[in-house]
C-alpha cells in the first residue's frame, strides 16, 4: 500500500481502516499550502481515512468565552476601537463595523482570508444553522481581511447565505486581538483538517490566496467568531481561533445567539 501526501514539514497521524482492521500511520511532511493534496493507494479493497486529532484540540474549546447573563465579554477599549473600524459590503459601501449589531443580534464570523479552504468550511458550517438564527432574529455575517473584489469572489463561489463584508484595513482583527503567525497556521491539526476537506470536495482559491496583500498580511492571521448586539458595545460571546480551522462547537454559538436566558 502506498500513500502520498504532497507537502513542508509536519508529522501527523491517520487511522486507516482496511478490511475491518485498523492501522495507525505516521505521515511525514504534510504540506499545508501547495496543491493538489493527493493519495495514491494501490489497493483492491476500499481505503477509509480518518484524521486523528491530538488531545490538545479539546483545549481549544477553552478559547470560547460566553456568558449566560449576556454581559459584554470584551473590554470597553475594544468596543470603542471597533466603533471606528469601517468594513465594506459587496457594493463597496463602507459602514462602521459596530453598526452590524447596533440594532440587532448577530453572529459575526471572521475568516483568515477569502481564499482559505478552512474558511469556506466555516461559512457552510454556520450557514447550515441559519434557519435557527433566522427564527431567533439573529443575523449571520462573515468578514474577511482583504478587498471588496475578494469578498465578491468569495460570495459568488460559496453562495454564502449570510452577509459578507471586507475589512481591507485589518483593524477589526487587531482590535479583537486575533492571533497571528506561521506557528498558528502550519499545525498538524490544520493539516489534517485540510486533507479531510479536500476529500469532502472543498478547494482553496489559490488566486485569492496568493494575491500580494493576502500573502503578506492575511495569510498568517487567524480569525474567530463573536455574538454581538443589539447595542454597539454588547459582545456577549467571543471565540478566538488558536490555529487555522479551529471552529468552536456549533452548540456554543447557538446557545449564545439563539437561546433565551
Amino acid at each position: 500500500m502506498a500513500i502520498s501526501v504532497s507537502a513542508p514539514a509536519h508529522n501527523c497521524g491517520l487511522t486507516v481502516g482496511i478490511k475491518g482492521r485498523v492501522h495507525r500511520l505516521l505521515i511525514h511532511n504534510v504540506n499545508l499550502i501547495p496543491y493538489p493534496l493527493s493519495f495514491n493507494c494501490n489497493l483492491s479493497s476500499p481505503l477509509y481515512l480518518t484524521p486523528t486529532f491530538s488531545a490538545i484540540s479539546a483545549s481549544h474549546r477553552a478559547s470560547a468565552i460566553s456568558n449566560s447573563t449576556e454581559s459584554t465579554v470584551v473590554s470597553e477599549e475594544t468596543t470603542n476601537v471597533l466603533d471606528d473600524v469601517q468594513v465594506f459590503d459587496l457594493n463597496g459601501q463602507g459602514v462602521p463595523i459596530s453598526d452590524l449589531w447596533k440594532d440587532r443580534k448577530a453572529v459575526v464570523a471572521f475568516a483568515r482570508h477569502f481564499g482559505c479552504v478552512l474558511c469556506r468550511k466555516r461559512a457552510d458550517y454556520l450557514a447550515a444553522e441559519k434557519d435557527k438564527m433566522d427564527a431567533a432574529g439573529v443575523a449571520l455575517v462573515l468578514i474577511g481581511p482583504g478587498s471588496v473584489d475578494q469578498a465578491r469572489s468569495f460570495s459568488e463561489q460559496t453562495k454564502f447565505k449570510g452577509e459578507v463584508y471586507a475589512d481591507p484595513s485589518y483593524r477589526s482583527y487587531d482590535a479583537l486581538r486575533f492571533v497571528s503567525g506561521v506557528t498558528t497556521t502550519f499545525t498538524p491539526g490544520a493539516g489534517l483538517k485540510i486533507i479531510q476537506l479536500y476529500m469532502e470536495g472543498y478547494r482553496q482559491d489559490w488566486k485569492l490566496s496568493f494575491e500580494k496583500d493576502t500573502r503578506t498580511r492575511g495569510g498568517w492571521r487567524q480569525g474567530g467568531i463573536i455574538v454581538a448586539g443589539p447595542g454597539k458595545n454588547k459582545i456577549t460571546y467571543i471565540h478566538k481561533d488558536k490555529e487555522a480551522g479551529d471552529d468552536p462547537d456549533i452548540n456554543e454559538i447557538l446557545n449564545a445567539c439563539c437561546v433565551q436566558s
